[in-house]
């Protein structure tokens, strides 16, 4: 399989040099040459699989062709060491349940994946990943490499706009793991990982590679668990009619999911969630993208203003917006809205979303007709927001072991400055260093 960009202007790319790279030479994002579409009786006896055989037979057609079947299904199933369950909230709405992989997010699974697929495709000098996080993404990308030899992971994030147990699940880790803090927001972390790439200078002195959404690797695993969530409604006889909504903020999770609906996922449409960052709503209501600085909430996974993944969307769909719209319903909610949701849903039926959940799960009850059934995606274990849901709940959320032993270390972490200069200086004296 060969990859392309979606600026068009970059030569076609391998599979590893997709990877490695993760960005094309042209600042466009890599996009595969076709999109197989999967048979017919895959999906009539999908309900009859478990996760590992699903996820197989999906990356047998995203990476067949370039890695040997049997080292891609240990790649496959040492990356899903943790199930994706659904949990019914009620009789038209379920949650695919994210949350618990090794970070407690759904960001786990892609991670793990280029974690893995990147030591298979490293040769001997070392590899310096650069990742922006807005929360989730730097925890789960530095606990996927922790430990992966001749991987340095450089963790990217603005300057208390995560939460504090986030920050702990990739401040603490140390080895392989550096922490930056940058005084700014989401999308200036995003911007120095993006400049960093096109620099050739730096390039020369540091091999670099992404491991934000932006990279193949990351955001295509992301699809088995679509596939995942489908097989257990089929299994409950819901899958006809069956809604998806994701919350959305860099749009890779979507985006993967819009790559199953491609590869013949049979779901109706797809709901794109958005907080008070709402670029992408917008565009669905004007056909007019307009990037802006983003606004901190408390979903704050999800405060993107420019969404990378966006142009991968548009690729997809020929830049069509009303072919865009066919598949994609978009909504927008104030931390308020995401407050009560997260009470009344609480309150009434004993689920406790997540501030991201929270947006996914109030979309399909604003958003399902009659005869639809819906599947949101719950992306974080709530007490990965323990202060902002008890406050919103009042009862205590329960933390588990795996997040106490983050907030028990030690936090390392460097600041700088969000200017280019300063971010470039700093790399090249660690590439001294190493």
């Amino acid at each position: 399989m060969r990859y392309y960009s979606t600026n068009g202007k970059a030569p076609l790319a391998s599979l590893e040099k997709a990877v490695v790279k993760g960005l094309a030479e042209d600042r466009g994002l890599y996009m595969p040459e076709r999109i197989e579409r999967l048979p017919d009786s895959f999906f009539e006896h999908i309900q009859e699989m478990d996760f590992h055989q699903v996820a197989c037979a999906v990356a047998d057609a995203f990476f067949g062709e370039d890695i040997d079947k049997g080292k891609l299904h240990a790649i496959v199933r040492d990356t899903l060491s943790f199930d994706c369950p659904v949990a019914k909230v009620d009789d038209r709405i379920y949650a695919l349940e994210l949350f618990h992989g090794p970070t407690l997010a759904f960001k786990d699974v892609g991670a793990r994946f280029m974690a893995r697929l990147l030591a298979h495709f490293r040769s001997g000098e070392e590899l310096n990943v650069l990742v922006a996080t807005s929360g989730d993404t730097g925890s789960a990308v530095a606990n996927g490499f922790l430990g992966v030899e001749g991987i340095h992971v450089y963790v990217l994030y603005p300057k208390g706009k995560v939460s504090p147990i986030q920050e702990c699940q990739f401040t603490t880790l140390g080895r392989n793991i550096t922490a930056l803090e940058i005084d700014g927001v989401f999308d200036d972390c995003q911007a120095l990982v993006k400049n960093a790439f096109m620099d050739p200078g730096l390039n020369a002195q540091m091999r670099l590679t992404s491991a934000n959404s932006i990279n193949v690797a990351r955001f295509l695993p992301q699809s088995f668990y679509y596939f995942w969530g489908y097989a257990q409604m089929k299994r409950l006889g819901l899958a006809d009619q069956l809604v998806i909504c994701t919350p959305s903020g860099n749009f890779g999770n979507i985006c993967a999911g819009l790559f199953a609906k491609r590869m013949g996922l049979p779901v109706k449409r797809f709901i794109a969630a958005n907080n008070a960052n709402s670029v992408f709503f917008d565009y669905l209501r004007t056909g007019i993208y307009d990037p802006r600085p983003s606004i901190q909430t408390i979903a704050n996974a999800m405060d993107v203003g420019d969404p990378s993944n966006f142009a991968r969307i548009l690729d997809l769909y020929g830049h069509d917006h009303s072919a865009i719209c066919s598949d994609i319903s978009g909504t927008t909610y104030s931390d308020a809205q995401i407050g009560e949701t997260i009470r009344e849903v609480f309150g009434h039926t004993g689920y406790l979303c997540d501030p991201h959940g929270a947006c996914g799960c109030r979309a399909l009850y604003e958003g399902l007709v009659p005869g639809e059934t819906g599947l949101f995606c719950e992306t974080a274990h709530p007490a990965k927001f323990k202060d902002t849901v008890e406050g919103i709940t009042g009862s205590p959320v329960v933390i588990p072991e795996r997040l106490k032993a983050f907030m028990e270390g030690r936090v390392e972490r460097t600041s700088l400055p969000r200017d280019y200069a300063s971010f470039k200086e700093y790399l090249l004296n660690a590439a001294h260093l190493a």
